[in-house]
């Protein structure tokens, strides 16, 4: 079965649109990894400051694979001399989970 990885994001108001246009630019870095599912970026309605970023993998181990190739590549790149951007959000917590059941829409 499929894991959901569930990266929880504590974003202040002022830095929303920051995260938003890194998310946008980073595009394709992710989609075109092995055993990748799913990818949404979701924005707090009301009420709380925190941003979930949810990604499916058809393993753990695809997860890892990206986690220590392609993300970790996407973190370093520019190298020591560029100029280093400030995080959008406070602070970040994984969340794991396996799938154990799934729908979708009923087809007619």
């Amino acid at each position: 079965m499929s894991v959901v990885k569930i990266n929880v994001l504590t974003v202040p108001a002022e830095q929303r649109e920051v995260l938003e246009q890194r998310f946008a630019a980073r595009a394709g870095t992710v989609e075109n990894s092995d055993g990748f599912e799913w990818f949404e970026l979701l924005r707090p309605i009301e009420g709380t400051d925190t941003y979930l970023v949810y990604t499916r993998w058809r393993s753990e181990e695809d997860f890892q694979a990206w986690m220590e190739g392609p993300m970790k590549a996407a973190h370093q790149r520019g190298g020591e001399d560029a100029p280093k951007q400030k995080p959008a959000a406070s602070n970040s917590t994984l969340w794991s989970f396996e799938v154990v059941q799934q729908t979708g829409p009923k087809k007619d």
